[in-house]
């Protein structure tokens, strides 16, 4: 079995933007394999003043992918340019 990709998504409490970007990791979960890390990022300082503008964000190997308006097919796009051997 492959390992899972890792997907980190930086959300906020109250945030339907970030519960929509969450649906559609799930939806993609569906495809490819992805272990998705919800992160909150008024639990860290840091984050909360790199992000507080941005969120949600989703960032896979160290790249955030997309952010705000979160698109699935800018995801898909991504995850298959970077793990073609998976698709």
């Amino acid at each position: 079995m492959k390992q899972p990709i890792q997907v980190n998504l930086y959300t906020r409490p109250v945030c339907p933007l970030c519960d929509k970007a969450k649906t559609q990791l799930l939806e993609l979960a569906n495809e490819i394999p992805l272990e998705i890390n919800e992160i909150d990022i008024y639990q860290d300082d840091d984050l909360l003043e790199k992000y507080q503008l941005m969120i949600p964000v989703i960032e896979i190997d160290g790249e955030e992918v997309d952010y705000g308006m979160v698109s699935q097919d800018a995801v898909r796009h991504f995850l298959q340019s970077k793990y073609k051997h998976i698709y």
